[in-house]
């Protein structure tokens, strides 16, 4: 398929600023996206909202809903992101409960016409994460088969967070992905995770690791010789800003609780492109090697996280649904994409009702 525009539904602002899911939805439409990555975080605000005491009965109804709004704007559900902290658990009875909380999401998914699943490499503190790869192997083929089972198949895009425990790096995914071997458990390539970890330490001085050029050729070397695009099954492009001074303690986004490297991912992604804000990160590098080296087609995520999306200014969702198109066509200019039309006009939005129960 050609390559086609999606963005995160948390990227055109957080639920608990006040930006609705409708908001955010229509300000998609009206910037010619074509898909949406649904976070569950916007589900269950939606949820909360509708009558009745079940929660998960709640859910399932706004899930509903949410595929309804998104069908009557012309938008595709990528997939339901995040589930998160699954794989490698010591807590073995843990595990067993996220894999209930799976068992409903596979319900949601159903709910909301996506088969796809995301699951980020997990940042729970050392201590609670087995030191042996294959027990994380081994949870992650679990749920592939289980993805398996279910009609129509439930496939998952595993993710390495540049802040990850056990898998920071695309190169450790790519193995999990090899070792878990099912045709329902492939790749999400991240620009900014990929950057984040080789070439970006946003607590240094200069916001770059050493050797960092280098670091950068070798990977996207291996990328383009190694992985097989077609268990990549979608690509999310994002930069991020170069700090003025290091994130350590004493500066604003600094978390005692957190890494550095997590705090600037919460705080300062960007857009592709954004040089004017202060990107930094050689995305257009890594871009070069994953749609020119791998030829890889199909959705490609705008998945910002930003201050920003915080902000209770209620032109929040469409300002970053205008940047994040404008960065999208200088990515279709820049790496020649072959591009399906965008689905959105002013004119189209006008008319389109809210599902009955959608508050």
């Amino acid at each position: 398929m050609p390559c086609r525009l999606a963005i995160t539904s948390i990227s055109l602002g957080r639920c608990s600023a006040g930006h609705s899911i409708i908001r955010k939805l229509d300000v998609a439409k009206l910037h010619g996206y074509n898909g949406i990555e649904l976070f569950h975080e916007d589900l269950l605000k939606v949820a909360e909202q509708l009558p009745g005491d079940f929660i998960q009965n709640c859910e399932l109804q706004a899930a509903h809903a949410i595929y309804k709004l998104c069908q009557g704007r012309g938008l595709t559900i990528v997939s339901l992101q995040p589930f998160l902290h699954y794989e490698g658990l010591l807590d073995r009875q843990a595990h067993l409960k996220r894999l209930e909380q799976l068992l409903f999401w596979f319900k949601l998914a159903r709910a909301l016409h996506t088969d796809i699943i995301q699951i980020p490499s997990n940042f729970l503190p050392a201590s609670e994460l087995s030191e042996d790869p294959h027990v994380a192997i081994e949870d992650l083929k679990e749920v592939a088969d289980l993805g398996l089972r279910q009609n129509p198949p439930i496939r998952f895009t595993y993710e390495a967070l540049c802040w990850g425990t056990r898998c920071d790096l695309w190169e450790h995914s790519w193995d999990i992905v090899q070792a878990v071997d099912r045709p329902n458990f492939g790749l999400c390539l991240d620009t900014f995770n990929i950057a984040g970890r080789i070439y970006a330490d946003p607590s240094s001085l200069t916001g770059r690791t050493p050797d960092s050029d280098q670091a950068v050729q070798e990977s996207i070397d291996r990328l383009k010789a190694i992985v097989d695009v077609r268990k990549v099954f979608y690509v999310q492009v994002v930069d991020a800003e170069k700090l003025a001074k290091p994130l350590v303690q004493g500066h604003e986004f600094y978390d005692a609780e957190q890494p550095a490297r997590m705090s600037w991912s919460r705080n300062c992604r960007l857009f592709y492109g954004e040089k004017d804000r202060g990107a930094y990160l050689p995305v257009a590098k890594i871009s070069q090697a994953i749609f020119q080296g791998l030829k890889f087609e199909g959705w490609v995520s705008m998945e910002l996280f930003n201050r920003r999306m915080q902000d209770e200014d209620k032109e929040v969702p469409e300002e970053l649904a205008s940047r994040g198109a404008l960065a999208w066509r200088k990515l279709v200019e820049d790496m020649r994409l072959k591009v399906d039309p965008p689905q959105g006009s002013e004119a189209s939005i006008n008319g389109v009702q809210r599902p009955v129960g959608v508050p």
